[in-house]
């Protein structure tokens, strides 16, 4: 026997965890299935899975054999997200032309794609051949399919409809990608400036400073430095003798800001923070609301129960802020009342946001008003991106010249103390 981990939804599109002692994980689905659950993952718990590494560099020799037998635990390539896409898309093909299921996912994994999607699909291949559905089939791989990708697949069979709603993920991956590209471009530009600025910083007060501070002792005659450039001296100084505490405390630094981060209220904390940042804040907000109308939108539109997609869509926010507003509007549901009432008390979505999903809820189209505003979202993302980008530039270009141009200015004051005091005549000269 073997004890396995699962995660599964009861009827309700509540989460339950567990574990079950059988002899595979076909079983263990088959069982979780007879008890009314779908398992959205199952996996071998935590020592069954260190007891089989264990065997990695041990040889069981044979005896009477010239042979050794050595367990090497197999190497998991990551499947990268556009593979995921690309595969979702050609199998969305594949069905709408009437190809049958297994014959498609062979033909997908027999071209020359991604070689770790290449294994997920073998095994995909048998756990249907075993029995499975293919959204459980799929579930058994979280890393590569998440449980909205599962979800929806599942609706799809359901439904009979799966083509249509491969498609319908394909093309939300599609957005979903495009989306996050435009706000990771964004923010990649003002992080290289500010890289580029503390590199500059940390050469100029290491190595050229203290070679001018040399120049100017041997210059200045006793003369007394300017008070400006003494205090870049200084600045110089402090970092040269205390460089390894200083590098010592930003890595401590961002490794406590990291614990910090992963403890709810600290997530709680740097979420609102992140949303009240001048200017990135507003794109980061309008991000967050074109994702999560995206998700929770496709679905509903592909037959997912409204309990369960909140339960999904809250585990995809990525923002603490937005999960606890899902979580309110999924008990809101559950006890028959509104969307709208928990979403307008979060403070998170946008008044225009919450009056197009009240529309969207008493007009009986809510999925498609909240595509509607993913798609408006989106492009409002794009303009403020652009727009913020376009500021971006002309202030970090300030920021660093005023950087590089104060050390320069410092660093000049004495040389020009030193030719006016070279051209002042001497009083014994002039007589």
């Amino acid at each position: 026997m073997t004890n396995f981990s699962y995660i599964a939804l009861d009827s309700r599109g509540r989460e339950t965890r567990g574990a079950l002692a059988v002899e595979s994980q076909l079983e263990a689905v088959r069982r979780l299935k007879e008890m009314g659950f779908f398992p959205t993952s199952v996996t071998a718990s935590r020592a069954e899975r260190s007891a089989r590494e264990l065997t990695f560099g041990r040889g069981t020799a044979r005896r009477g054999l010239f042979r050794t037998s050595i367990g090497i635990p197999r190497f998991r390539a990551r499947v990268r997200s556009r593979a995921v896409l690309t595969f979702t898309r050609q199998m969305a093909t594949l069905l709408e032309a009437g190809m049958p299921l297994t014959r498609g996912l062979k033909l997908i994994q027999d071209q020359d794609c991604d070689p770790g999607l290449r294994r997920v699909i073998a095994e995909v291949l048998a756990s249907i051949e075993g029995g499975s559905s293919f959204s459980e089939a799929l579930a058994f791989h979280p890393r590569v399919f998440n449980r909205l990708y599962v979800q929806m697949v599942k609706a799809g069979e359901l439904s009979g409809a799966l083509d249509v709603v491969l498609a319908r993920l394909a093309t939300f991956m599609e957005k979903a990608h495009r989306l996050k590209s435009r706000v990771t471009t964004a923010m990649v530009y003002p992080a290289a400036v500010l890289c580029v600025a503390v590199a500059v910083i940390v050469l100029l007060m290491v190595v050229l400073v203290p070679k001018f501070e040399e120049i100017f002792n041997g210059l200045m005659n006793g003369r007394p430095l300017p008070a400006f450039t003494m205090m870049v001296i200084n600045f110089s100084r402090l970092m040269q003798q205390h460089f390894v505490a200083l590098l010592a405390g930003v890595v401590v630094t961002f490794f406590g800001v990291k614990l910090l981060l992963g403890t709810p209220p600290g997530r709680a904390m740097f979420d609102r923070l992140k949303l009240r940042l001048p200017g990135v804040g507003t794109v980061i907000r309008k991000a967050i609301v074109a994702r999560v109308t995206r998700t929770l939108g496709t679905l509903l539109s592909s037959g997912v129960p409204i309990l369960q997609a909140l339960n999904i869509v809250k585990e995809t926010a990525s923002n603490a802020l937005v999960s606890r507003a899902l979580a309110d509007v999924h008990t809101s549901v559950r006890e028959g009342e509104t969307v709208t009432i928990p979403l307008k008390a979060s403070g998170v979505f946008p008044a225009v946001v919450i009056g197009m999903v009240d529309v969207g809820e008493q007009t009986g189209a809510l999925p498609e008003m909240l595509l509607k505003i993913a798609d408006n979202y989106d492009e409002e993302v794009d303009d403020a991106t652009s727009a913020m980008t376009s500021l971006l530039e002309p202030v970090m270009i300030v920021f660093l010249a005023l950087v590089v141009g104060t050390i320069v200015v410092a660093l000049f004051l004495p040389i020009i103390d030193i030719m006016i005091n070279s051209d002042t005549p001497r009083p014994d000269a002039a007589e």
